[in-house]
């Protein structure tokens, strides 16, 4: 892939540094806030700050990204959040920094990530030829995966070694390096139009738009179940791992060394999955991404099962397989079925019903399990989980879907 795709090697040797550099800030964000005074309280208002404009601006960013050129999109995030990092590091470092700079400058942050990550799914499929899509998009999952595990090994050597503002500064010269690595590239023509020469595409009233971008979506049966078994998944099952999973270590485990423990078998399941997919090419993809959907939703079971931290592990390694898997066949689906002009907009509606609803199932989960435990919880979790992802899997549309037949590559711009 590496060898042979010049341009997503380009796009890939950016992307790879920055999604390092965002995972290490993660884990240092609230050691941030309170290195400049500030308590738990301010730490989840930071947190929010910078989740909120994302939940609001993704429908527009997705219609953005397929009216402009999205390379353009992508550069402007990278440098508005280069900005970001830039001045919070130096504002940590010269201990100017106050919890509203940090509020401030999240909010700005989570607004140029909005626009990021839509016109990033519109523009991959440019950078690579079509038989190579889905290699493309699992060697980015596996970025993922790999700066999962290494962020916050890095995260706490720099807060050790630099104190917060120097893991801020580390995040910012990813950027800088993601920018340098943009500039050059020169993705193909995919398909039906080219944004910034499509006069209709630009001059369509903005709200007509999101409604033809909704419209794609409602046209597939097989878009509109797995947005459903997306939505599931992060309302129901995902905050089993950010809530509940780290209740249950601190309990009735070795607290944060077996919780430690669990999730690097999840990122190795996952680093498993990604490398299995640059090699395996399902003939109808969606079906297994269903399929693994339902082993991914079984996670909480898995944490509740009452078994000892290793064989936890091993149980979340499987889950990280199916986790990975699921995700990378369904961004090749969409890249492979919906056509070029109303890409964006469709995935945008994936980031909605994912990152958006996340924060709906975290206090949903918080508080039934302090109404009826936390172990019942988990069961029920899974349950409601895994019977969603069986419902996605039984869709027709889901199941016959093919692969999309390769076609010769376009010219590049």
């Amino acid at each position: 892939m590496l060898r042979d795709e010049p341009q997503y090697r380009l796009l890939f040797t950016g992307q790879v540094l920055s999604i390092l550099g965002d995972r290490v800030t993660m884990v240092v964000l609230p050691f941030a806030v309170l290195a400049v005074g500030g308590h738990v309280g301010d730490v989840a208002i930071v947190s929010a700050a910078q989740f909120l404009p994302f939940a609001i601006l993704a429908l527009p960013a997705g219609v953005w990204a397929d009216r402009y050129n999205r390379k353009r999109i992508i550069i402007t995030s990278d440098v508005a959040r280069f900005l970001c990092q830039l001045t919070a590091g130096l504002l940590l470092v010269t201990d100017t920094a106050h919890v509203g700079h940090l509020v401030a400058i999240a909010a700005v942050y989570g607004a140029a990530d909005a626009f990021f990550a839509p016109a990033f799914t519109g523009l991959l499929p440019g950078t690579v030829s079509p038989v190579n899509l889905q290699p493309a998009n699992a060697l980015r999952g596996l970025s993922y995966s790999t700066g999962s595990i290494l962020g916050p090994v890095l995260g706490g050597l720099l807060v050790a070694l630099a104190g917060p503002g120097g893991a801020f500064l580390f995040d910012a010269a990813t950027f800088a390096v993601s920018i340098a690595c943009l500039v050059p590239l020169r993705p193909r023509v995919v398909a039906d139009v080219l944004h910034e020469e499509d006069p209709e595409a630009t001059t369509t009233h903005f709200l007509t738009s999101l409604k033809e971008g909704w419209s794609e979506v409602r046209s597939r049966s097989w878009v509109t179940a797995f947005l459903g078994g997306m939505a599931s998944y992060h309302v129901i099952v995902l905050p089993a791992i950010f809530v509940l999973g780290p209740v249950l270590a601190a309990d009735e485990l070795d607290g944060a060394k077996s919780w430690a423990i669990i999730t690097a078998g999840f990122g190795l399941g996952s680093v498993l999955g990604d490398l299995l997919l640059l090699r395996w090419r399902p003939r109808f993809a969606l079906r297994v991404a269903s399929l693994m959907l339902v082993g991914a939703s079984c996670q909480a079971a898995f944490i509740g099962s009452g078994l000892g931290t290793w064989a936890i592990a091993g149980l979340e390694v499987l889950a990280g397989i199916c986790v990975t898997c699921t995700f990378t066949l369904w961004e090749t689906s969409l890249q492979e079925h919906v056509p070029d002009r109303a890409l964006s907009r469709v995935s945008s509606y994936d980031y909605l019903t994912s990152v958006g609803l996340m924060p709906v199932g975290n206090l949903t989960v918080g508080t039934v399990s302090a109404a009826v435990g936390v172990k019942p919880t988990l069961y029920v979790m899974t349950a409601l989980g895994v019977t969603a992802a069986l419902a996605i899997a039984s869709v027709p549309a889901v199941r016959r879907l093919p692969r999309a037949e390769p076609v010769a590559d376009p010219a590049p711009v």
